[in-house]
């Protein structure tokens, strides 16, 4: 009987470095890790965007492009580098006016880019159609997004399998161009038997030939039964990573994941002796970095709280770096509230920064003492619509602390009308400071604020 070959990305040298080291890794380190893996024969990877933008001017004084162009100098012009989006935020944690998101495509062509994987944590579909389309005009490949989760026990409304058929249905009926579709859960918290029912239903939406993707966390444990589940609904691929950027906060070990399809209809096509020697090279390359405990764990709690392993990991670090580590296990406590009065918004960058901020503050403050203001903006409508609407207490404690009004207008709207926001506005900030008027110091500028 012949076997089905599954497609997959290997994330370890992007979500994988988001989730185990909070995104913070020299080019340098580890690039022989990415020729071990292309010698390996895998040919498609993740290469950027999410937090690996941000990360490496904020931590490792480099240049996020410069980074982009060696690792498509490392695996060659044929290889598929997939980069990852955040709707109207793109790549950093404010949303941005249109003339940004259209330079954000234009740049990150430029600069080796295949494919984008553009999402919005809220689901609000109107964050996609502008993002979108500029991703197709600059000839990339877009891979448009359902993010998913599971709501904590007890929790209903939203995030169920009616739910992601709505949000896929308003992407269809918005008329946004697409490459590819890819239910996205970044907290690995979805349970299988829900990711088969979604993807079931997206297969029997969707025309014949539509490539389907679906990325998890090993975070709650459940990671390579939801892999399963989506292949056995129709997904065509699915995310993977290496080892020590596997497993626990990571996507599924590619070892692990080529032994539970062993006696399936499945197969990831790879040379298993080849990889296991990637992962050494890698390992290796990484010999130096700390290793946070937590990124290796699966952590019981996180179906209760919600809380991605690419946001994890960066956030313990800052606990670390302030001598506040003790305060962790609250501080996932207190998420289930903090989620449930939110509106439902999907734990994925940027609602899990959000998420975790209140968190932060509820536990250090006392519960609602102290809105962060991003958070606040959340539940204001700012950010977009909601799944839900937020509980109504919240928004008006929200809205006299941080003395703003509740909105319904679209942020790409609001945003192209900021004279603070924009090309124009970053063109000031450069001059001002007697710095080089690139595009891509321009793009810098306004999304590293």
């Amino acid at each position: 009987m012949s076997k089905k070959k599954v497609r997959f990305m290997c994330t370890a040298f992007r979500d994988g470095f988001q989730s185990v080291y909070g995104a913070r890794v020299f080019t340098q380190d580890f690039l022989p890790a990415v020729e071990a893996a292309c010698d390996a024969g895998i040919d498609y990877f993740e290469a950027g965007g999410g937090a690996r933008f941000q990360s490496l001017y904020f931590y490792c004084n480099e240049d996020a492009f410069a980074m982009m162009d060696a690792f498509r100098t490392t695996v060659g012009s044929a290889a598929n580098l997939q980069t990852l989006a955040r709707g109207v935020n793109v790549v950093g944690l404010e949303s941005q006016p249109s003339d940004i998101i259209k330079l954000h495509a234009d740049l990150f062509k430029k600069h080796g880019i295949t494919t984008i994987r553009n999402f919005d944590a809220l689901n609000d579909v109107n964050n996609l159609i502008y993002s979108g389309q500029c991703i197709v005009d600059a000839d990339l490949k877009h891979q448009v997004c359902v993010t998913l989760m599971e709501l904590p026990p007890g929790c209903t409304g939203a995030h169920d399998a009616e739910f992601y058929e709505q949000t896929l249905r308003q992407i269809l009926d918005a008329g946004i161009p697409y490459d590819s579709v890819c239910f996205k859960d970044a907290s690995g918290t979805a349970v299988p038997s829900k990711v088969y029912e979604t993807i079931k239903r997206a297969r029997q939406m969707l025309p014949e030939d539509t490539f389907i993707h679906f990325h998890t966390h090993e975070t709650a444990g459940i990671g390579v039964a939801a892999n399963l589940a989506a292949l056995e609904a129709g997904a065509d691929a699915i995310d993977l990573s290496l080892a020590p950027c596997s497993g626990g906060t990571c996507q599924p070990d590619l070892l692990v994941m080529w032994h539970a399809l062993r006696g399936s209809p499945f197969d990831l096509n790879i040379d298993i002796n080849k990889v296991r020697e990637a992962e050494e090279v890698f390992k290796e390359c990484m010999v130096d970095y700390f290793l946070p405990p937590e990124a290796v764990a699966v952590e019981p709690m996180i179906p209760w709280s919600p809380m991605p392993g690419g946001a994890l990991t960066a956030n313990t670090q800052m606990l670390r770096d302030n001598d506040i580590m003790d305060k962790y296990p609250d501080i996932i406590k207190a998420m289930r509230e903090v989620v449930e009065r939110g509106g439902y918004g999907t734990s994925v960058t940027p609602v899990s920064q959000f998420y975790f901020q209140q968190s932060f503050n509820n536990v250090m403050f006392g519960p609602w003492k102290r809105i962060a203001e991003t958070y606040g903006q959340m539940v204001l409508g700012y950010f977009g619509k909601t799944p839900v609407p937020p509980d109504p207490e919240i928004m008006k404690v929200a809205s006299e602390q941080l003395g703003l009004q509740p909105t319904t207008q679209p942020p790409l709207e609001r945003n192209d009308a900021d004279p603070e926001k924009g090309i124009p506005a970053a063109r000031r900030q450069l001059e001002t400071n007697d710095l080089e008027l690139t595009d891509e110091n321009l793009f810098i500028v306004a999304t590293c604020k």
